[in-house]
């Protein structure tokens, strides 16, 4: 099975309470298969991380 592994933005009331407490008004989270897998991160690069952890365990490469 072909799964897809996205990174999508989070803006404003999308925001989970935690982020927006530290003053975050935007956040990112790891889609695959259009679902939303573990937490939200404060920055698109640990978002990015995450997205690659997940392409390995999957045993794909990272994307361009």
């Amino acid at each position: 099975m072909n799964s897809q592994i996205d990174v999508a933005v989070m803006i404003g009331s999308g925001v989970p309470a935690a982020l927006q407490a530290r003053g975050l008004r935007v956040c990112w989270v790891v889609l695959v298969n259009g679902e939303r897998r573990g937490t939200a991160f404060a920055s698109r690069r640990e978002a990015l991380e995450c997205q690659a952890a997940w392409q390995a365990q999957l045993g794909r490469t990272q994307a361009a």
